[in-house]
This record gives structure tokens, sequence and C-alpha cells, in this order.
């Protein structure tokens, strides 16, 4: 029995899968059961940061794994703590919590902001607008929130309290940020919805109605956060810091993590009993982020995640095939004018690169250190594909 065939036997069908047994990685190449190397241009829906089994994060994360693994979280562990302070310190945070997803981390600033609005003003304002075309999970709390039709079915009831503003439709925002309203939470970059990038005048109009109402600001970047788009935080870009940032994927380098960051307005509404991880601040993912953090931290290397997103978007926009380009830094969404994007992505496996698809987009995720030689070679087979 092949792998793929004995996989599918004994694993639920839940995702679509292509034809590929990865079974080693190293930089920003990939490897599959065959020998066979692909470039990488999605580093895993942007969470293998740092690329393949980089040097610095196999050591952080293997002497981890000697000293202790696991201690639950009536106790505290030093890697903890660091990575606790490093990423607050990082972000401009006051405090976190940790979980273990992008999702968990939404479900918690989804509490947060219900328990500071009751802490504050009691029942009745309880309300989260989300923005169409969002998407921050799959549990059932998050694909609730989540403003795309297409992921609202089978799964009723959903839960209630969600209300969906157009993005960039600032009189629709005005008209539903009213009394019953707690928080709104939003992406800079919609990610899964096409890569696209709100305007900064509705980001401003957010945070400015916001404020004005006490009502809490929740950025969703845990695809766009740690360096993804050149800066720290997809917000730096727009010159913001909401009240709760949410972070995932690239944040442990590929090992399970996520974190709800709190500034001052949220800090400490969680209090004892009111939520819980298992294995949320894992110290083998903390010392893991700890090293993305060593790296991403490091002079001039968010400087230089733009430049590789500038040249990137450069070489794309040579085809005649290529529409526009959408995203910032490294977080790419090609849109096509007569190929589709899920046939480009397959041609693409075939020939050796990884690529992956956001609505009828290609979307690029490459590890941030992903080097010019690597992104050449990567784009000549791209190219060849979009000109052929």
């Amino acid at each position: 029995m092949s792998t793929i065939e004995q996989f599918n036997k004994y694993v639920m069908p839940s995702y679509g899968r292509y034809d590929l047994v990865l079974d080693s990685g190293s930089g920003r190449q990939a490897v599959d059961e065959n020998g066979r190397e692909y470039i990488d241009f999605g580093s895993g829906i942007g969470t293998n940061s740092l690329g393949y089994c980089n040097e610095n994060w196999v050591k952080a994360i293997c002497d981890q794994a000697h000293k202790i693994q696991h201690t639950s979280n009536y106790y505290y562990t030093k890697v903890q703590a660091d990575f606790a302070k490093a990423l607050c310190e990082t972000a401009g945070y006051t405090d976190m919590f940790f979980g273990n997803s992008g999702a968990e981390a939404n479900e918690c600033a989804i509490k947060i902001a219900r328990k500071y609005s009751f802490d504050k003003y009691g029942k009745g304002r309880s309300n989260i607008i989300t923005l169409v075309n969002s998407f921050h999970g799959r549990t059932l709390c998050t694909l609730s929130a989540t403003g795309q039709d297409v992921f609202h079915n089978y799964f009723f009831p959903f839960v209630e309290g969600f209300v969906n503003v157009e993005a960039n439709n600032i009189e629709d925002l005005r008209a539903k940020l009213d009394d019953t309203v707690c928080a709104v939470m939003f992406e800079y970059i919609q990610g899964e919805g096409g890569v696209m990038a709100l305007q900064q005048e509705f980001v401003d109009e957010i945070f400015r109605l916001c404020a004005e109402k006490d009502v809490v600001t929740i950025a969703d970047e845990v695809q766009t956060g740690v360096g993804r788009t050149g800066k720290f935080l997809a917000g730096d870009n727009f010159g913001k810091k909401a009240d709760l940032t949410t972070l995932a994927k690239g944040l442990a380098g590929g090992v399970p993590i996520g974190v709800c960051l709190s500034g001052e307005k949220c800090a400490k509404v969680l209090t004892a009993g009111t939520h819980g991880s298992t294995f949320g601040g894992n110290p083998i993912s903390c010392a893991g982020g700890l090293a993305v953090l060593e790296t991403v931290n490091k002079p001039g290397f968010l400087d230089e995640v733009a430049r590789k997103g500038a040249y990137i978007r450069e070489k794309l926009l040579t085809s005649p095939e290529v529409a526009s380009v959408s995203g910032m830094g490294l977080m790419i969404g090609i849109e096509l004018k007569n190929k589709k994007a899920g046939d480009v992505v397959k041609a693409a496996l075939d020939k050796g690169l990884l690529l992956l698809t956001a609505k009828t987009k290609i979307r690029l995720l490459p590890p941030l250190t992903i080097t010019y030689e690597e992104i050449d070679k990567g784009l000549e087979i791209l190219l060849g594909l979009l000109n052929a």
C-alpha cells in the first residue's frame, strides 16, 4: 500500500490534497519520498517562516525537547517567560495568552472583547463586526465570525453575535457600529479572501469610531504577522496598533502556536478560570518562537523582506498574463487574465515549484529567508507557465 493509499484509508477526507508526499526539507526546498526537490513559494501556508530545518531553529527545538517538553499551565517555565517578554516587546503589547493555532487565538480575542464590554457595560453589548470576505478560522465560533457565505453551511446553528460589514465601505461601517457592538475584528490584508489589503482611509475610520465608542479593535494577523509584510505586524504599515492582535502560523517556525496579544485597554481582562489551553505555551513551541524572533529582529531583516517582495512583484508584472499583483512584502496575490490559478499551481507542482491559491488568484507566501537565487529559480518556472 502506498503512503497516499494508507493515509486516505485512515484519515478523514477533510482536505483536498495534491498527490505529493513530502519527506524532508532543507532551506527553502522540500523533498518528496522519491527524492525530487521542490522550491517552496508557500512555506506551509506561511508557517515555515525560516524555511525547512533552519539550523538555529532546530537546535532550539532539540535543546528544549531534551530538557522538558510539557508542564501544564499550573506551573511556570523560563522559556515561556522569555518568549512572552521577547514577543510583547517586539510587537509593542502589554501581555498575551498562549494557544495552539490561529483559530484559538481568535477565539481568545473574541472572549476578551466580550468580557471587556460585559465587565464595563453589562449585557446587551456583545456583537462583533467582521468584514465580508474575511477568514478567521474553522472552529464553530470563528467560522461564524468569518464573512464568507461559502463557510456558512452544514454546521447549524452558528454562533450568534457577528455582523458583517463590506470591506472598505465606510458608510456600511458607520451604519452598523451601533451600541450593541463590543468589537471590530479585521485582517489588514484578507489572505484567504484573495490577498486584498484594506484601504488606509477605512482602517483610519475603524480606529476613530472604535476609540469614540470604546469598542475593542481586533487585528487578525495570523497570516500577516511576524514579518510577512515587511514589518513585524501588518498594522505597522498602516500606522495602527489594535487593542488585540492575534498571531499564529509563522510565529514558531513550523510547530503549533497561537497567541492573542493585548494592549493596556484589555490587559488582565482574562482572570483565573476564564480561559485556558492545555498545550498553550508549550515549551518546545516557545523555543521555536524565540528562534524565529531572533532571526526576524536582526537589523535589516524586515527591510530585506520588503525588498524581496518588491523584486517579485516587478518580475511578475512583466508577464502579459498577469492582470494585477496585490499584497505586501512576501504576501503576494496574482490575478490572472486567462489561465486558472488552480491549473497553474498543479502544473508548477509537476515542475518542482510549490504554490498556493486564494480565491481565483495564485498566492505566494515564501519563507522570509528565501534568497534571490531561489526567487529567480522559482519565478523562472512560474513565468514560464504563465507565458506559455
